[in-house]
């Protein structure tokens, strides 16, 4: 046993000073590693969007046509939405003391699919994953109803419209789990005014896929101790020129949404490279400076990188459970350009750029 020992001792050793003679002086950049050099790359495209339910009266969803065409011809293979999974849900819901808001406000309630099948979120993510583990190449009506269900019941919505809108009108329909509730759930979200329900979930199934997967993380989400002087403090640093300039470009960009095209020139200009510091300078930078005792800007920067960082870790996970797929991602504008940064550092990840459908 001694010997084994000191012989993974020297092992140990050796490999620590093979890698410090052969690195050059200086910074390791993971970023500039990219691999493997002979299998197909991750290509990943960050899509920032407006949130379609705080758009003006006047866009109409007809007029995403061409933004959704372009993205079906891009062919992507993976679809990651700004959504909380029912895992992490699950979790935040084991926490009330902590996350009772948070779930209150971003977390789907799957007690009546639950209801309906008798499966919680746990059974019914492993049922999922057993599931399209076997999923044949044309399954029935009938397999494709219980597989929303049990998506409803695992807390993913979304991915449970993508299987009822791979069904023909006339199998939309109550049966093999779906009770007339849960029906009525998928036509509500069919019908709502949503990145999800209008570009994600036709999206997945007009490309032939079975799901899409949740990235969303709150789990640094915490009460504020003083929530009146935190917003004080937010909305003082916030009332910038940065802020001026980047609310007269919103309000011009969404006064006639009813076009394609004025949808596509807002997606265009939502997802510029100088966006980003736009951004930047309207809302984290300025938070950055703010002067108040209790350093609320800075707790809030703190709050957005890390919700940013495990958003990226979600995607990269998934990413990775699937390698050499395209992965387009759509989430909020805000968030593209860190989940940009943040991907880029991937060693088998590369990022495509938004104009390859947007120009």
């Amino acid at each position: 046993m001694l010997q084994k020992a000191t012989g993974l001792l020297m092992a140990t050793m050796l490999c620590v000073g093979s890698a410090n003679a052969g690195e050059p002086a200086g910074r390791f950049e993971p970023g500039k590693l990219k691999g493997p050099a002979k299998a197909k790359p991750n290509e990943v495209m960050v899509l920032g969007t407006a949130h379609l339910s705080q758009l003006p009266a006047g866009f109409q969803p007809a007029a995403l046509r061409v933004l959704n065409e372009r993205l079906q011809a891009w062919q992507p293979g993976i679809i990651v939405i700004e959504q909380r999974s029912g895992p992490q849900c699950a979790f935040l819901r084991q926490f009330p003391q902590r996350y009772e808001e948070t779930v209150q406000t971003y977390c789907w309630d799957p007690a009546p699919a639950r209801a309906a099948t008798g499966l919680d979120v746990p059974a019914a993510t492993a049922e999922i994953d057993r599931l399209l583990a076997a999923w044949p190449a044309m399954p029935t009506p009938s397999a494709r109803r219980h597989l929303a269900a049990v998506f409803l019941a695992g807390g993913e919505p979304v991915s449970a419209l993508v299987q009822w809108l791979r069904l023909g009108v006339e199998e939309r329909r109550s049966g093999d789990g779906l009770d007339a509730t849960l029906v009525g759930v998928l036509e509500k979200l069919r019908e709502k005014r949503s990145e999800d329900a209008l570009i994600a979930a036709p999206l997945a199934a007009a490309l032939g896929l079975e799901r899409v997967f949740g990235m969303d993380d709150h789990t640094a989400d915490s009460p504020d101790a003083d929530p009146k002087a935190y917003g004080a403090a937010l909305m003082k640093a916030w009332d910038n020129p940065a802020s001026a300039r980047r609310k007269g470009a919103d309000r011009e960009l969404k006064a006639s949404l009813g076009d394609p095209q004025n949808v596509l020139a807002l997606y265009r200009a939502f997802n510029a490279p100088s966006q980003a510091r736009l951004v930047f300078d309207s809302d984290f930078g300025a938070a950055l400076e703010e002067d108040s005792p209790q350093q609320f800007g800075r707790s809030y920067v703190a709050y957005w990188e890390t919700r940013n960082l495990r958003m990226a870790s979600n995607i990269r996970e998934t990413v990775g459970n699937l390698p050499g797929r395209r992965t387009l991602v759509i989430v909020g504008a805000s968030h593209k350009p860190y989940l940009d940064a943040y991907l880029d550092q991937m060693h088998d990840v590369r990022i495509v750029p938004t104009d390859t459908v947007l120009r």
